[in-house]
């Protein structure tokens, strides 16, 4: 109960953090078009005021250079050169004097100053600077206010107005598609991040429960040969005149737990090393088939005094960058575990050869096997087919799993296989 408190408050964790990450991405995302789109509606509005000032601007010192142009005696508005594109007829020109009024209602028409100029006053805040203004709450305009450099005539300032009306409605439909999507976003980012909280959880909960249970068959594991060693102990206490010949099935056994004893605490050692890459491989040129016949030469010894058939069948005369010591622990656990599992006329045998460019190690044995659907288990820590037949043959289920770790860190792999009629094989491929 205590762990699902602690498992579901870390998923809460990841999922308040892959939505945040998620809120962050699509609100940069979000700013970054929208800016996009805002600047790229109004570029050609602000274009043309440029280009509509530079026209005013080149025609007003062609005046002061050459004299009035023709016709601009009477009108305020400077002639723009025909030559030209035509200007826009969205920009309207207001002229302004000193005293902020404007001083060209003529051209810009009774109706229109009329409905909305009239109470349109000058800012001066912001000259040669491009910037929105609203007229009545309702049209847009972008503009562009400059000082008139004309001394002849009383036009102070030159404002230049473009209605855009349409880009604002663009740019508010954007908004309202953005703020739909960002609530659409915000339902899917939520959902995303349930499952991906769950998916993170899963090998950490997985990692949770082997630890757990690594530690319940450690301690159970360590307990049995303890309990023993100290009942036997108890029992030499009891009688202290006892001769040592009278109590030896009591130090044999005592003995013998404690060799069981210092055997698993190395495998623990072993396993806890490897788990935390502290132990590194000691690479050297080892030749492949001399190494198989020196582990194997004192186990065919005591396959035969048990009238167990031994055989060899090396074809790998080459020698390969391993660890020699790594790779004698892994050939003596196959050897111990072949040993262990025959009978009287089994056979047991090791056979060498390169395929694939790879170097190929194959232990096989005809003894009690392994049922098929276990196969997949036997490599995990403290897994053992038969609990009860592990006990008598001094078995804790942490030497494959040992195995296993030598042969990945030789960068190769290992299989076991059900032979045809009885026994297993074990497959191990190294890399030359």
């Amino acid at each position: 109960m205590f762990n699902q408190s602690i498992f579901r408050k870390q998923q809460f964790k990841f999922m308040l953090l892959n939505l945040l990450a998620f809120t962050v991405i699509f609100t940069i995302f979000s700013f970054i078009i929208f800016g996009q789109v805002q600047s790229t509606l109004y570029s050609q509005a602000d274009k043309e005021l440029e280009s509509f000032k530079e026209r005013l601007t080149d025609n007003v010192n062609v005046g002061e250079d050459h004299g009035p142009l023709p016709g601009k005696e009477n009108q305020d508005f400077p002639q723009i050169d025909n030559k030209r594109e035509n200007p826009n007829p969205r920009i309207v020109v207001i002229n302004w004097d000193k005293a902020g009024n404007i001083v060209n209602e003529r051209e810009i028409g009774s109706l229109f100053y009329e409905n909305y100029l009239t109470d349109y006053k000058l800012d001066k805040t912001k000259i040669d600077e491009i910037t929105m203004t609203s007229i009545n709450e309702q049209y847009e305009f972008r503009y562009l206010l400059f000082e008139d450099t004309n001394e002849a005539d009383d036009i102070a300032y030159t404002q230049l107005l473009i209605n855009v009306n349409a880009e604002q409605a663009i740019i508010s439909n954007f908004v309202r598609l953005v703020t739909i999507c960002s609530v659409i976003f915000i339902i899917l980012s939520i959902s995303a991040s349930i499952l991906l909280s769950k998916k993170m959880m899963k090998p950490i909960i997985q990692s949770w429960n082997k630890q757990a249970e690594f530690v319940e068959n450690a301690s159970h594991e360590l307990r049995t040969p303890l309990t023993i060693i100290q009942n036997k102990l108890e029992l030499l206490l009891r009688s202290p005149q006892e001769r040592i010949a009278d109590k030896f099935e009591n130090i044999a056994l005592s003995l013998s737990e404690t060799r069981r004893l210092s055997k698993l605490t190395t495998d623990l050692l072993t396993l806890a090393r490897a788990d935390s890459a502290e132990t590194e491989l000691t690479l050297q040129n080892v030749e492949v088939d001399a190494l198989v016949r020196d582990v194997c030469a004192p186990y065919q010894e005591i396959a035969e005094s048990q009238e167990k058939h031994f055989w060899l069948n090396l074809k790998c005369p080459i020698s390969i960058k391993a660890d020699a010591t790594r790779l004698h622990q892994l050939l003596v656990i196959l050897l111990d575990n072949a040993l262990k599992y025959t009978g009287e006329n089994d056979s047991i045998g090791v056979k060498t050869y390169i395929e694939d460019q790879r170097v190929v190690i194959e232990m096989s044995d005809t003894g009690i096997g392994i049922k098929e659907e276990n196969m997949q288990y036997i490599f995990e820590r403290f897994y053992r087919e038969d609990r009860a037949r592990s006990r008598e043959t001094g078995g804790v289920g942490l030497g494959l799993s040992i195995a296993q770790w030598i042969v990945k860190k030789h960068r190769g792999s290992i299989k076991v296989m059900k032979n045809q009629n009885k026994g297993t094989t074990f497959i191990i491929k190294l890399p030359k």
